[in-house]
């Protein structure tokens, strides 16, 4: 079995999820829009209860899909501060949250992710990072700097559909996402385990 026939069945014995959720994954499909998708969107509602995350920055947002499960699992006393540079991707979140009766806070603020998360201060329980690849070693230092003690940094995508263990894929994503991961490993201010499910995903935990 391969890592896509794992994928797959996790994918098929996965519970249904909301007619939202349906709704946010069919629009994906249709456009060939990237999500966390079902298996890790249960994974980030999973943290945010073992955390009792009540405030919550994601560096790259979409149109607010992560959002809405960790929404689903912070409630009302939950903040989430949202970034994207594409402004039609706040008004679609949005739509999806009102449809949702999501009851959290929601900031979503259109720009470059890195200068806003520069700009930002204050402690966060929970970062997620899914921003561009060739950007994600710099999302490091921001990480460090906003989580508080015991808070969660995610990152999606470390997998990368295998090209990260192909030697012969140079590109500068590719390239990104492999530098990323053995910074990450080598920084003590976390302990960083990479979790194979869906595109991979990075859980480190700062110390």
């Amino acid at each position: 079995m391969n890592f896509k026939d794992v994928d797959a069945y996790l994918y098929k014995v996965t519970p249904v999820r909301d007619p939202v959720l349906q709704s946010m994954e069919q629009y994906a499909r249709k456009n060939g829009f990237p999500i966390i998708g079902p298996l890790v969107g249960r994974f980030l509602y999973q943290l945010a209860i073992m955390n009792n995350a009540k405030k919550v920055l994601e560096l790259g947002s979409g149109y607010g899909y992560s959002a809405y499960w960790f929404s689903k699992a912070m409630g009302k006393n939950g903040k989430i501060i949202m970034t994207d540079t594409y402004e039609p991707n706040k008004d679609r979140a949005f739509d999806y949250f009102k449809k949702g009766k999501l009851k959290s806070k929601f900031d979503f603020r259109i720009g470059d992710a890195l200068e806003t998360a520069r700009e930002i201060k204050g402690k966060f329980d929970i970062v997620l990072c899914d921003i561009d690849k060739q950007d994600y070693p710099e999302t490091i230092e921001i990480a460090s700097r906003l989580l508080k003690k015991g808070g969660v940094f995610v990152t999606d995508n470390i997998i990368w559909s295998g090209r990260v263990y192909d030697s012969s894929v140079r590109d500068k994503a590719t390239k990104g996402i492999r530098r990323f991961t053995k910074q990450l490993y080598a920084d003590d201010r976390f302990f960083t385990t990479v979790l194979p499910i869906r595109d991979g995903v990075a859980l480190a935990i700062k110390q």
